[in-house]
């Protein structure tokens, strides 16, 4: 047996939906992940590197393409996240990461490069019916993922309210696919996006008044 046959097997099966290793370890090790995205800790993406290499296997079981390419941009995304943290990290007098929210021209290029995206992907994974057998939705996450994953290593909290709009579109989506486990982190996602946007916000919203006070002081 290969190491992917391995990870696609069976783990257990529940309510009908049959749970396998890959998806079942992929996602508990994103779920660290993004829980340790909200402690600001740089270690968030190692974890998201691991956990998108062991998804590709989960995903391409379930004959989603679009999942497949949204795991391989984790990949790549995390190892750019990685970097940009651990230069944060050094330019901060406390060794913390800055978080803050993204002003109007970020946004409106978040806002547009995710709907155009979206719009590319699909049409490709409508023309080619085989890339994924659920364009739209496949494509919204895939691209959402990639915009919050940036936003996140630019320390946005804008961040939040994209992994926000992906779980709505991704809870019914992993159901649909058999991939069960993931439909139930994805709930958990919703209560640790809920928890860290507020953290985040909080954080920002300090962060900009201390700056205000200094500048006053000055």
């Amino acid at each position: 047996m290969s190491v992917l046959d391995a990870l696609n097997g069976e783990v257990f099966t529940a309510f009908g939906q049959h749970v396998i290793w890959s998806d079942m370890i992929g996602n508990t090790i994103g779920l660290a992940a993004l829980a340790l995205g909200w402690r600001r800790s740089i270690w968030t993406w190692p974890a998201q590197f691991l956990s998108g290499v062991i998804l590709v296997a989960a995903y391409a079981s379930a004959h989603l393409s679009g999942g497949v390419g949204k795991q391989l941009l984790v990949i790549g995304v995390a190892l750019w996240g990685w970097r940009q943290w651990q230069r944060g990290r050094q330019q901060a007098q406390d060794g913390s990461i800055a978080v803050r929210f993204a002003g109007r021209r970020e946004r409106v290029l978040l806002v547009a490069g995710t709907a155009l995206g979206t719009a590319a992907v699909g049409g490709l994974f409508t023309l080619y019916p085989q890339l994924s057998w659920n364009p739209w939705p496949d494509a919204y996450i895939f691209v959402g993922t990639l915009a919050a994953m940036v936003a996140q290593a630019r320390g946005l909290v804008e961040f939040w309210f994209a992994w926000l709009l992906v779980d709505v579109v991704g809870v019914p989506l992993a159901f649909s696919s058999g991939l069960a486990f993931s439909g139930l982190v994805y709930v958990v996602y919703l209560a640790l996006v809920v928890w860290g946007m507020r953290d985040w916000w909080l954080r920002s919203r300090a962060v900009a008044d201390r700056t205000v006070l200094e500048g006053a002081a000055a």
